[in-house]
């Protein structure tokens, strides 16, 4: 019997940008919403940087699409933090195929372990834009939204995203 999904994707096809997560956290699979935990700073850069309206929460995370934008975590079946995953867990195969499916301009990973899973990584990953696409789609290695990676977060690499998404949407970015 296949594992059921933690979390549903949120992806249809030809969106703006994909932020693809490693695992939900225990608080996001509790309330069944991405990035959930109230010390998380997804939503709230996403809405300073004018990807989503003001005031939007985890609970409005399943209308991501009308905006262009999607969802999705490379570990669907398993929650926690990184250390409590485990490596048949992830799915960047069935990942990559979904990515394929539905064709996004941009994948943006919210941290550099999914970046290094997905990219089979060894080397240090830079954070933003990454200097080569995956079969033409743009990647994007954005710093961990999380409370607990807060001493290392970095609102660059998050605007050059945003400044992706704005380029293709007509407008600018907030900065």
């Amino acid at each position: 019997m296949p594992a059921i999904m933690i979390l549903p994707d949120i992806l249809v096809p030809g969106l703006h940008l994909v932020f693809c997560g490693t695992a939900p956290s225990r608080v996001s699979a509790a309330k069944g919403a991405y990035y959930a935990n109230p010390g998380n700073a997804f939503w709230p850069t996403l809405a300073r940087l004018g990807l989503v309206p003001a005031g939007w929460r985890a609970a409005d995370f399943d209308r991501m699409n009308d905006l262009g934008l999607g969802l999705t975590d490379l570990n669907k079946v398993e929650i926690g933090n990184d250390a409590d995953l485990t490596p048949d867990g992830f799915d960047v195969p069935g990942f990559m195929e979904k990515m394929r499916h539905h064709r996004p301009a941009g994948i943006a990973f919210t941290s550099k372990n999914g970046a290094r899973l997905f990219l089979g990584a060894a080397a240090p990953i830079p954070w933003g834009r990454q200097p080569v696409d995956w079969e033409g789609v743009a990647l994007f290695v954005l710093p961990s939204p999380s409370g607990q990676a807060r001493r290392s977060f970095s609102l660059g690499p998050w605007q050059e995203a945003a400044a992706f998404v704005a380029a293709r949407r007509g407008r600018s970015v907030i900065r």
